[in-house]
């Protein structure tokens, strides 16, 4: 299978496992706390990374370890408790959806920090998405007076973060591969995570039996939805480009929206309306 085959293939199954994860996060938040779940992701999937990739950090030049940490921090570390906090208050299906302004926010900060070029109609798709997302936040303020949807400035921020990563990634980390570079991230996000989940109170109500089934939620989005998942977004990132791979969030709000219907998640006509228009914009600023 070629490269052009190959990156759709990488992008369906991250598609998958992505808009499966908001879910993931809602059901954890049962038994634990934003901090908890953040810090239990990274933990999980640090310990499986290095149970499958200790030897490919060898492989990391010592000048490149700066931006190693960097695309830890912005790609893993500030989004995982950002995404949890957000979800104290604003449904998955939401968060999904405002997720997909992450290819906007690349080609931004890809134009204004990284030096790409760009086309007037991908501009245009940056005011059509931010269009979109206003419509969305705002219609579900009305309509869901019960929650906050301040909240979603968390997820916009998180969007921003993924953004600034995955252009460092192209620009400073392509002669890497995906395993080196993401056992690299969660080495040096272990500890911090490990520090935070000390202090949040977790050891003390790891007896209850809602903690303890809130807790294999997240070990399954640890694994699969963040160490695996981040593996393969990075190899999407190298045979390809940055709005690319961002542009799996094109499909992670489709999947985290029939999650969200088993889960008795409904959004309203005018959001439905939001969330097309914030899919036109991303479409827009990723087309060549």
């Amino acid at each position: 299978m070629n490269s052009k085959q190959l990156k759709w293939v990488y992008l369906m199954t991250l598609a998958l496992i992505w808009g499966s994860s908001f879910i993931l996060i809602k059901k954890g938040l049962v038994g634990l706390t934003p901090m908890q779940l953040g810090s239990l992701r990274i933990i999980f999937a640090a310990i499986f990374l290095l149970g499958i990739g200790f030897k490919s950090l060898a492989k990391i030049p010592q000048h490149q370890w700066r931006y190693i940490a960097l695309t830890a921090l912005l790609g893993t570390f500030i989004p995982a408790y950002l995404f949890a906090i957000a979800e104290t208050q604003i449904d998955s299906s939401i968060t999904a959806i405002l997720n997909s302004l992450t290819p906007l926010n690349t080609l931004v900060f890809g134009i204004f920090a990284f030096g790409i070029s760009f086309k007037k109609n991908q501009i245009w798709g940056v005011f059509i998405g931010l269009g979109g997302s206003l419509l969305l936040v705002f219609n579900g303020a009305i309509n869901h007076p019960d929650q906050n949807y301040y909240y979603t400035i968390l997820v916009i921020i998180a969007s921003v973060c993924y953004a600034v990563n995955v252009n460092l990634i192209k620009k400073h980390l392509s002669n890497l591969s995906p395993l080196s570079i993401t056992t690299g991230n969660f080495t040096i996000l272990l500890l911090p995570a490990l520090f935070i989940l000390f202090f949040s109170g977790f050891f003390e109500v790891i007896p209850i039996e809602k903690v303890q089934h809130s807790v294999l939620f997240i070990l399954i989005l640890g694994v699969l939805g963040t160490g695996i998942a981040n593996i393969i977004f990075f190899k999407i990132i190298q045979i390809s480009s940055p709005v690319f791979a961002t542009s799996v969030t094109y499909l992670i709000p489709i999947v985290a929206f029939f999650w969200g219907l088993l889960d008795n998640e409904l959004l309203t006509p005018v959001q439905f309306l939001g969330a097309f228009i914030i899919l036109i914009g991303v479409y827009l600023s990723a087309k060549k």
